[in-house]
């Protein structure tokens, strides 16, 4: 962090803040945005490098007034490190280009995600003492960020887009550990605020109603499909194949259209992540859902 500040602070374009302490993420963001005085705000995560041209691409989707927020498109920084990194990599893809994507369509991207995304300052203002006094049952809130604001400013009447050309490439986990530490916050962050999402989503449009239930549903009609075949197994000593065929199926349904679409065959070895959503994202899915209040 010095040789940051050494490098940027003789600079007359930055303004660097110097906290006394590390006060997380929440208290940083809000302690630069007090301090701003643009019309636009770009939040970029420390592990993240943004094309050139990302300000560019970001700045005139922010141009109608209605818009609160826009995102760029993830991708891993890191991609080549390990076959999860691959993995993540696809997934971010997915996550990006079919579920943003689809929730842009009605201006409801419902998170808008931290390494980059641009924000209007004015938006930002009002929102700030909701931000920070995020609680749950009596405790502050201290993860989840980028999605409790992305839902706050959609409860406040602003739209949220996404910009597909505006590319940042992030650092991602490249070992189970990290990652499987990193999707229990956004599992309970996403349990947290989907209850405040859906009281929103009725005003919103009837098919992100669909999409957030969906996306609520999905994984517990996997997880029952997964207990009855092992019920079944346990119970009756036979194997239940047409439970394991249905999942494979549409396992390789959904990544031959991803590798059309993309027109990139490796997207045909994101079948490999449905392994670790059953065995490993399925249970800690679970165990986020009982531990909310941590």
């Amino acid at each position: 962090l010095r040789l940051v500040h050494e490098a940027f602070a003789r600079d007359p374009r930055f303004n660097i803040l110097l906290l006394p302490q590390n006060v997380g993420k929440r208290k940083a963001q809000i302690a630069a945005i007090r301090r701003s005085a643009g019309d636009m705000v770009l939040n970029v995560d420390s592990d993240t490098i943004l094309a050139s041209d990302v300000i560019r691409k970001l700045v005139p989707k922010m141009q109608d007034a209605a818009v609160g927020a826009a995102m760029g498109q993830l991708t891993a920084r890191n991609r080549n490190d390990s076959w999860l990194t691959r993995l993540i990599d696809m997934e971010y893809w997915l996550a990006c280009n079919e579920e943003r994507a689809a929730q842009a369509r009605f201006g409801a991207v419902m998170c808008c995600c931290g390494p980059c995304v641009m924000y209007r300052r004015s938006a930002l203002a009002s929102l700030l003492d909701q931000y920070e006094s995020q609680y749950f049952r009596g405790k502050p809130s201290d993860f989840g960020e980028d999605r409790h604001l992305t839902i706050l400013m959609l409860k406040a009447g602003f739209r949220t887009e996404y910009v597909p050309s505006a590319i940042a490439a992030t650092v991602v986990p490249n070992k189970l550990g990290p990652y499987l530490r990193q999707q229990l916050r956004w599992a309970r962050s996403t349990f947290r605020d989907t209850l405040l999402g859906l009281r929103l989503l009725p005003n919103l449009n009837r098919f992100l109603t669909l999409d957030v239930v969906g996306q609520n549903l999905g994984p517990l009609l996997l997880a029952l499909s997964v207990l009855t075949g092992l019920a079944q197994l346990a119970l009756t000593g036979t194997a239940p194949w047409l439970a394991a065929l249905m999942i494979v199926a549409m396992t390789m349904i959904r990544c031959s259209v991803v590798a059309l679409r993309a027109r990139q065959l490796r997207f045909l070895g994101f079948s490999l992540h449905t392994f670790i959503n059953i065995f490993l994202l399925l249970p800690l899915k679970a165990y986020a859902l009982c531990t909310l209040s941590n």
